[in-house]
Parts: structure tokens; sequence; C-alpha cells
């Protein structure tokens, strides 16, 4: 095997490593479980009251003395009737509820569901929001009682900020007051919890807990729930989450200072910034297959500081929006880490170099099929030195191709002396092998970091070019009535251009190239690879790609007629006269020593 030939295998096993850990399909679902049970909630009330709730009709003294029992004195706010108060500003609609005094509802104004309807992010009836307290030696949860307010909804304009405050007060005279304030525009929602005189009767096991199952919000129901999960960030910094794509019950013990914890779906997230950080706690996720409405449920429950609580310092940040980065950078240090990026420097590239050109010329133009087609052309123009030194490589080893041959043929069965007495021609010529690799290889993590960009961008989401009607998912110009194995039930035009484009890209430089043999034909096998990976991917994904071979093939083709081969071989010939008598550099040295050695010890071996 060649150098050549090593190069691309060991390309193509990137590849495929990167395919099995990004876009291997998903194993077949387990068998739904049931609903929710005790061992799937985070709060597990350990006191016996539970099993002492009546089946029959009590009077209303019994129920009274059971309440009493159950919230000791909280229980005059353990009945009541509940009142809604909505407000709404330039992004979305808030809804109030009395009881628990909680955020009800959020809609989002400039969005819309898969099937068209308003975006309810959460709701009554899959999210709630508790916090406990420790009274009598048992957990109370809040969320239960009655608030009273005295506020009112209103249509909030920008630069209008609106406070809506509810309270419980015990017989006593304690109280506990929660005021959340709205802005005009945003996605945010400030929530100042405030308490008198309940050091006397709570312990200091504090806890807010969330629990949510999240909305269908997506076309691609396995896309969405893979990309949907539980990230948290720790005071020193460190960002983590939950797997997104088990579909196994995943649970993390939070062991340190935890400053935000946020319910990341593909393109929306909620979540929670504490202005003291939470002293620990848990989150867990897991999916309920036989619900088709949700794509996953998820948990918190995180321990406040009781100091914090006690001395009325505990306040918090909610984030009720879309994953766009630009608006999530602002929100909390590292909250941006809720858009999916990429990795180290991928994510580095796609933050500083990608999110930029894209966002600059988003103002500019409306149509998102026209940018990513300048995108291209400028990525492409960006890239042309690393491009054309790369062709440049090649020609010289395509001129050197006869030479080469001939080495190998007068050292047939004999490797070691072929490979010795081709890298001294390198030297005498001045060439490096890898010069028409390196420059490609370089390339890689921009694309890269397109897998990343392109399916998370929420800019793409619901925008049509051509015949896709949403580039952030796949485009499907024929739905199958049946699944093909790693293909899908679809199929996507884009993924076939770019496959298209691939080969003809790849027919054409393997006509210019000294890959010979069995490598030849192996080239072929990584575009049909992608058109099963890339089917059902982001539609603004596969068409970067088509865009970028065509302009890649124009960009080869200028190249070629600029690059005069004649003038490189005449150059090399004179390389190989000036350098007949210099000295071997150290390195090359080395090498050939390392090979001879090498050679010797096979023919050792041989003897033996």
């Amino acid at each position: 095997m060649d150098r050549n030939q090593l190069i691309g295998l060991i390309m193509m096993l990137v590849f495929i490593t990167i395919y099995f850990q990004f876009f291997a399909p998903e194993p077949p679902e387990p068998t739904d479980p049931s609903a929710m049970t005790a061992g799937d909630t985070i709060i597990v009330r350990n006191d016996s009251l539970a099993a002492a709730e009546p089946t029959t009709t009590l009077s209303d003294s019994a129920k009274a003395k059971l309440n009493e029992m159950k919230y000791g004195l909280f229980s005059p706010a353990s009945v009541g009737s509940e009142q809604i108060t909505t407000f709404e500003n330039e992004q979305m609609i808030v809804s109030f509820s009395s009881k628990g005094g909680t955020v009800q509802k959020i809609v989002l104004k400039e969005f819309e569901d898969f099937r068209g309807n308003p975006l309810v992010l959460i709701d009554d009836a899959h999210a709630a929001q508790h916090i406990y307290i420790e009274h009598l030696s048992r957990p109370v949860d809040l969320s239960e009682l009655y608030f009273s307010t005295s506020g009112s909804g209103k249509t909030l304009q920008a630069g209008d900020t609106a406070k809506l405050s509810y309270r419980v007060t015990l017989p006593e005279g304690q109280s506990l007051t929660y005021t959340y304030s709205i802005p005009g525009e945003g996605y945010e929602i400030g929530l100042a919890v405030r308490q008198q005189g309940l050091e006397s009767i709570i312990g200091q096991d504090v806890k807010f807990a969330w629990n949510q199952r999240m909305n269908r919000l997506e076309k691609d129901f396995k896309d969405a729930r893979a990309r949907s999960t539980v990230i948290y960030r720790f005071t020193d910094g460190d960002v983590d989450e939950l797997s997104g794509q088990s579909e196994e019950r995943e649970e993390e013990t939070l062991e340190l200072a935890t400053s935000w914890v946020s319910f990341r779906q593909k393109f929306f997230t909620s979540a929670v910034v504490a202005s003291k950080p939470f002293t620990g706690g848990q989150v867990s996720s897991y999916i309920n297959f036989s619900d088709s409405t949700s794509i996953k449920n998820v948990q918190m429950s995180m321990n406040m500081p009781y100091g914090d609580f006690i001395g009325n310092k505990t306040d918090f940040k909610f984030y009720y929006g879309p994953n766009n980065y630009s608006i999530l950078k602002d929100v909390a240090p590292d909250f941006s880490e809720n858009v999916e990026l990429g990795w180290s420097v991928l994510r580095w590239i796609n933050k500083f170099a990608i999110i930029p050109i894209f966002h600059f010329l988003e103002k500019y133009i409306g149509n998102y099929g026209i940018i990513i087609i300048i995108m291209v052309i400028i990525i492409r123009i960006v890239l042309a030195p690393l491009t054309y030194k790369s062709h440049m490589g090649m020609a010289k080893m395509r001129v050197l191709k006869p030479e080469l041959d001939e080495i190998k043929e007068r050292n047939e069965g004999d490797m070691q002396k072929a490979q010795q007495e081709q890298m001294a021609l390198y030297q005498k010529v001045g060439i490096n092998p890898l010069s028409g690799c390196i420059p490609m290889l370089l390339q890689m993590p921009i694309l890269f970091s397109m897998f990343y960009f392109f399916p998370n961008s929420i800019e793409l989401r619901q925008e049509g070019f051509l015949w896709a009607h949403d580039l952030s998912t796949y485009d499907s110009i024929l739905n199958l009535p049946f699944t093909i194995p790693f293909y899908g039930d679809h199929v996507s035009l884009f993924t076939l251009l770019m496959t298209a484009s691939t080969i003809l890209y790849t027919w054409s430089n393997s006509q210019v190239t000294t890959v010979q043999g069995p490598m030849k034909s192996l080239q072929y096998v990584m575009p049909i690879m992608f058109l099963f990976f890339l089917n059902s991917y982001s539609a603004g994904l596969t068409f970067y790609y088509f865009v970028s071979n065509i302009v890649s093939f124009a960009q080869i083709s200028l190249f070629r007629k600029v690059i005069d081969e004649e003038k490189i071989l005449k150059k090399l010939e004179e390389n190989k006269k000036k350098n007949a008598n210099k000295k071997k550099s150290s390195f090359a040295q080395r090498l050939e020593d390392a090979m001879k050695a090498q050679e010797q010890k096979q023919k050792k071996g041989k003897k033996k």
C-alpha cells in the first residue's frame, strides 16, 4: 500500500467513525413503558399522608383536619380558587396561575410548531414548577397552595416592565411573597422570593423543582428527541449535560454549586438561572414511547441555599425562548452552550467565523438559500490559498509519477528499498509528498463545523428555498410507503444532488491524480455512504455541500488552466541538479536510517 492509499484509507476510517458517532440509525424502540411512576419523579414525599387520603367523600371538618396534617400552618392556603393573569410583550404571551404562584403557560409569538399552530413552549398540562420547604419534618409543596394577588394582566411595549406579586399569609402573620418581573421585550422573566417570619417554622431543606414533558414542536420526531436534553453549568465554569441520544433513563446527581439548569430542545430552551447558586441537586430525563405528543420528559430538583432563602436573597431568572446564539450569550455565563455548535475547534469556528458571517448576510438578504450560496463563495475564496497549494502539490506528484513508477518497477518485491529511493527523490527535487494532502486536511474542521451549524441554526427553521419547505430539516420530494434501512422513508433531492456532484468532482480529480488500484475505486464509496447518512439531515447542510462542490469544481478548473505542469517539471529537474550533492537534512537522515534498520530486521527474519 503506497502513501496515497494509506492517507485515503485513514480519511475513510475517520469518516466512518464520524458516521457511527453522529449519524448511525437509532436502535429499535423498546417496549413502551407505562405512564410516570413514583420512581420517575424527582421529589418523592416520604410521609404517610398519601395513604391517609380518602377514597370516599369527607365532611368539611375532616378535610380541614387532613389539610392541617398535610400542610401544617400553611393549610388555610390549601383551599381556594385559581386565578389566571396574562401578560403579553413583543415576543411572548405569559400566563401565571394563583395556584402555586407559578408560570402556567408560555406562547412564543414569533414561531409556530411543525403543524403551523402557535408555538406553546410550556403549559400546565405538561410542566410544573415547585418550591418545597420543610415544615413539621416533611416537605410542603408550595405549588399546591392558593396565593392571593391584586395584579392584573396587560400588553407591554418595548421599554415597559410589569410586576406581578403573589402572597401567602399564615394565621400567625408569617408570609411568603413571589414577585415576577415581566419586560416589554425579550424572553426572560425575573422572580424574587421573599419571606417574613418563616425561619421559626421551617427546616433547612428548601428545594426548587421543575418537571416538564417537552411538547413536540418539530417535523423530524427522532431528530428532535435526540437533540433534547438537560444541560447544567457549575459555578466553576464547567458545563455538562445528560445524553440526548440515549433511549434509557438518564439521571445525574449534581454535587457542586450550580448556576443554571436548562431544558434544551432542538430549537427552544426553558431554563432557570439562580442569582445565588444552587448547592447541588438532581436532574433526569426519560422517554415515554407511548406518548406521540411529547418527545422527552425532563426533571430537575435543585437545593436552594437556606441562608439566602431566609435572608431574602433568593432571585431567579427564567428563560423561555429560541436557541439563538446572539440572544443566549447575553442571558448568563456560558448560556450559549444551549446551542449545539460542536466540540472544541468546531465550536470556535462556528462562534467566531460562521455565525458572524451568517448574521452579517442576514441583515441585507432575506432569502436564506441565497445566503448559503454567498457563504459558500466567501468560504471558498478564503480557503483558495490552501486549495491552490493542495492542487499545486498534486500537480508536482503527477509530473513526478513516471520516475516514481520506474523506482517501483526497479525494486519490485522490495518495498523498503523502493520507499528509500522515493524519499531520496523527493529530497532531491525539493517537494513534500504530503503537500497535496495537508492543505486539504486543514480545511476539514470547516467542513465538519457545518454538520453542527446548519441543523441547529434556528434562523433556518421553517425557512423555505426552492422545493425545500424548511431548511433546518430534510427536504422530501417523494415519501416512500416503506422504510429503507439506513436511508429512511423519503427521498431528499438536495442529498441526491450533493451525491451526484461529489461523484462528478471525484471522477474529475481522479483523471489527473496519481491514485491507482483499489484506492481509485474506494474514492466513490464515501459519496454513496453520505447519500444514506445525510438523507434525513438538514436541507441547508446538503444544499451547502452541493453548492460547495459546484464552486470547488469551477475553482479547480481555473487552477488547472493557471498551473503549467511543464514549468513545474522543469523546476523539479533544476532542483534535482542543484541538490545532487546536498547533504541530507537531519530528519531525512533519521528517516532513512530507520528504514534501513527495518530492512535489515526483515532480512534477518527471512533468514530464520
